[in-house]
């Protein structure tokens, strides 16, 4: 998909060629003289046509208009949250016709959150799903209309930072629903490793490092060794990193969930709906997303990726109920249900995460069926042991529209992780289920500033619109930005130091010369 940035006013706008055009209107639209101008104008005497966000309307070959499809489509009051809503509706219509390529042209001014929301939103309603469809000539893989798109806006100039953030943002949503969507025979951990490893190349300042079943042994994780043992397929521990400050600087640890699919192990799953348990490693996609975004943008921050990777099968060497397993901490955890694997993964992780001396861990998982209970698929659970941290999530989700919620970890909630036969269990009873999992994971976190994002709600949709939904990709890209500010990758800065310095350099012995020349 192509997609770019241009300065299109109406007038322009009118005379454009493309396969298509949408015409971005607000509330309290004003004409100008132009024909697009005239049009609209009278659309919306004619009550045909409102500015409500998500109001279409069509028309083909329409006078003084060199593009022959035209599409009207009101965008409420210009806010990011109806732009989304509006491009959504308009790239949903156009993708369905005979248009290769789209216009999508804003009629007046646009801030930069609208023009990123404009992006955001076409990506995502373009979004394919392929690689296990249509791989025969009987049966061919569906096409996409649409390959190229191109955003008016009247001054190009202005939002070009904002176009280009959302764009590589964009970018890492789509690599997470990608992961997420494949089956899990096209997506065990083997397969999420190889897809981590190609995203470190030193152009990106990513790194990776894949840890076998050996190297977990060492390390002591046994926590997230009961999870895997009931798999044919190998785990893996996978560590990304990226590099954009220097060596010294404290990174920011993101810890995604990685069960490839989750069948509940022994407290086996009722078998309904049971194939949407490929999305269980909806975290580790998210955190592939967010270092294909880092790989692109590059702001001057350093991060840190751990996936843990595995399978949960009812393999006659499966952990039971009732065994109790050694975690990395050394705290001993009695598993009660062993349907509730993804605290036991990320209980090593985040005892791993220490070593980075991080200035904060976020862990990111589809954990519990109590928060989609709680918070549905509007926005995710959040919880955080430090006030400061968890506003600055909630802020990035604000901004990127990417919600979520923060929940209480209230001491009293832990009770219920008591037994008689280990440090902890892992699990409490049915109530505030999301809860007594965050504390859980509490007890593993004491060495830093801590935040999960329990994601079950947002990780993907059912029915008729199943599929990875790329969240919270949005949402950490944008902390991360957030906590670099706008300064660029370190490697940008020393080069910019470099250049400075040299034409620094330049201008004296220019001034040397002139003065021995008598000039001034």
């Amino acid at each position: 998909m192509d997609f770019e940035l241009k300065t299109l006013r109406l007038p322009e706008a009118a005379a454009y060629s493309s396969p298509a055009l949408a015409v971005l209107v607000a509330d309290g639209f004003e004409p100008g003289e132009d024909a697009l101008s005239a049009l609209i104008q009278r659309a919306l005497a004619s009550g045909d046509f409102k500015t409500e966000a998500g109001s279409l309307l069509s028309s083909f070959g329409a006078p003084r208009v060199t593009s022959e499809r035209l599409l009207l489509v009101g965008i409420g009051n210009g806010s990011p949250t109806q732009v989304r809503k509006a491009v959504a509706a308009a790239v949903g219509h156009c993708k369905r016709g005979p248009a290769n390529a789209l216009t999508i042209c804003f009629a007046a001014a646009a801030s930069p959150d609208a023009v990123a929301a404009a992006v955001g939103a076409s990506c995502d309603a373009l979004y394919q799903y392929t690689t296990t469809k249509g791989h025969t000539k009987a049966s061919p893989a569906p096409k996409v209309s649409l390959k190229n798109v191109a955003l008016g806006v009247p001054d190009a100039s202005a939002v070009r930072q904002a176009f280009d953030k959302a764009l590589g943002v964009a970018h890492g949503v789509e690599f997470a629903r990608e992961w997420a969507n494949r089956p899990a025979n096209y997506a065990t951990p083997t397969l999420l490793a190889q897809a981590a490893q190609q995203l470190a190349k030193p152009a990106r300042r990513i790194g990776c490092e894949v840890l076998g079943p050996k190297d977990v042994a060492k390390l002591g994780m046994g926590a997230f060794q009961a999870v895997a043992q009931g798999s044919a397929q190998e785990l893996r521990f996978i560590v990304l990193r990226y590099q954009g400050a220097a060596k010294a600087d404290a990174p920011v640890v993101l810890v995604g969930k990685g069960i490839t699919f989750d069948t509940g192990g022994i407290s086996i799953k009722p078998a309904a709906e049971m194939d949407e348990m490929k999305f269980d490693m909806g975290g580790a996609a998210s955190v592939l997303g967010v270092f294909r975004s880092l790989g692109e943008l590059q702001p001057a921050i350093n991060v840190v990726g751990l996936i843990p990777a595995c399978e949960n099968m009812p393999d006659g060497a499966a952990v039971k109920p009732g065994d109790v397993v050694t975690s990395m901490s050394g705290q001993t955890i009695e598993i009660l249900n062993t349907d509730a694997e993804g605290r036991l993964v990320l209980c090593d992780a985040l005892t791993y995460a220490e070593r980075f001396q991080p200035k904060a861990v976020i862990d990111i998982a589809t954990l519990t069926g109590a928060c989609v209970i709680a918070l549905g698929g509007v926005r995710s659970g959040l919880f955080s042991t430090d006030d400061s941290l968890a506003l600055a999530l909630q802020s990035a989700g604000q901004d990127a529209l990417d919600l979520c919620w923060r929940l209480p970890l209230d001491d009293d909630y832990a009770e219920g992780l008591k037994t008689n036969f280990a440090d902890v269990a892992n699990v409490a009873g049915r109530q505030a289920g999301a809860v007594t999992a965050a504390k859980f994971l509490q007890r593993f976190t004491s060495a830093y500033p801590w935040a999960h994002l329990d994601i079950a709600g947002t990780a993907w949709k059912s029915g008729a619109a199943k599929g990875a939904t790329g969240r919270p990709v949005g949402l950490l890209v944008q902390y991360l930005l957030s906590q670099a500010g706008d300064a660029p990758a370190a490697a940008t800065v020393k080069a910019k130091e470099k250049t400075k310095a040299k034409s620094g350099k330049a201008k004296r012995k220019a001034g040397q010369a002139d003065g021995a020349s008598g000039k001034r």
